[in-house]
């Protein structure tokens, strides 16, 4: 198996990477991209390489980032997308694209408060949400043409190495730093109390390497909510994280960490790739804590 996987050096792009050296050690994985915006980069990667597979994950993949730079983020997230999409249609038609979209794209949809299947409307609310949720529908136009797509909507996912940007590992770092006494015992925090559906890295990715090596056939343009399920609070992983490093710290509201979009409840049903694939998750949520903290405990240094 030959196989191409852009934003390689990216938080998920090194977990895919480990998880396949660790399923498939025979598995060749192909030189990445540079530059997915420069379409005559990619036709030449692809023209040249010819991969088995493509599991698309270069993205501006912050809200914040996307918000900053717009311009970027739509160059990057839909015009970039379809650079690859194009290219593996022209050279590989019979490889399998998959695109890992995201679940932001369902938006002010979850203001049903039920867990949202696949076939929920997309209703993004923010510019990161709104590049993804287009290159999600132009890659559904472009299956009708032939590519064989197949997309993924993961919900939050976290583990080791992740920015702190994104919300766990945020806070492990604070409580890193307070543990080794490079901050005071002060957690800035934002909306605590929004719930969200939230799984470990590794089982996203596994979840990938599924849909790539299941003997089912699948329609191109398939869609596939990875998800748990079911949901938690962001204070209650505050409260688990500072439980495993034994820590205590008074917690402040940062009002730069206040989403204006926020929704309260996002929740998705992981039936489909379930009954599907068997895929279901496999890592403990307290396990995935622990990973976390005990990284950004190795990482944080005076």
């Amino acid at each position: 198996m030959r196989l191409l996987i852009t934003g390689l050096r990216g938080f998920v792009g090194q977990h895919l990477q480990h998880q396949v050296r660790r399923r498939f050690p025979d598995c060749e994985i192909v030189p990445a991209i540079p530059d997915i915006r420069d379409a005559q980069a990619v036709e030449k990667v692809i023209a040249a390489e010819k991969p088995d597979h493509c599991v698309h994950l270069a993205a501006v993949s912050t809200i914040g980032a996307a918000r900053k730079s717009p311009d970027h983020a739509w160059n990057v997230n839909l015009h970039g997308t379809l650079n690859v999409a194009r290219a593996m249609l022209r050279h590989v038609p019979h490889s399998t694209f998959l695109f890992a979209s995201t679940a932001e794209a369902y938006g002010t949809t979850f203001q049903r408060g039920t867990a949202l299947t696949e076939d929920a409307p997309l209703a993004p609310g923010n510019t990161y949400a709104a590049t993804k949720a287009a290159a999600d529908l132009a890659l559904g136009a472009m299956a009708r043409e032939g590519l064989r797509v197949i997309r993924m909507r993961p919900f939050n996912h976290t583990g080791p190495g992740q920015s702190p940007d994104f919300v766990v590992p945020a806070f492990a770092s604070q409580i890193a730093r307070i543990a080794k006494g490079l901050q005071k015992p002060e957690i800035s925090v934002g909306n605590l109390d929004a719930q969200r559906d939230f799984l470990d890295v590794r089982d996203v990715c596994d979840a990938y390497l599924d849909v790539l090596t299941t003997k089912k056939p699948l329609t191109p343009g398939t869609i596939f909510n990875v998800c748990s399920g079911e949901t938690r609070s962001i204070r209650s992983i505050l409260d688990d994280l500072l439980t495993i490093s034994g820590i205590n710290a008074e917690i402040v509201t940062d009002p730069d960490r206040l989403r204006p979009s926020d929704i309260p409840v996002a929740r998705g049903d992981a039936t489909l790739i379930t009954s599907t694939l068997g895929w279901r998750r496999q890592i403990a949520w307290e396990d995935t804590l622990r990973d976390v903290y005990e990284d950004c405990l190795r990482k944080t240094t005076a």
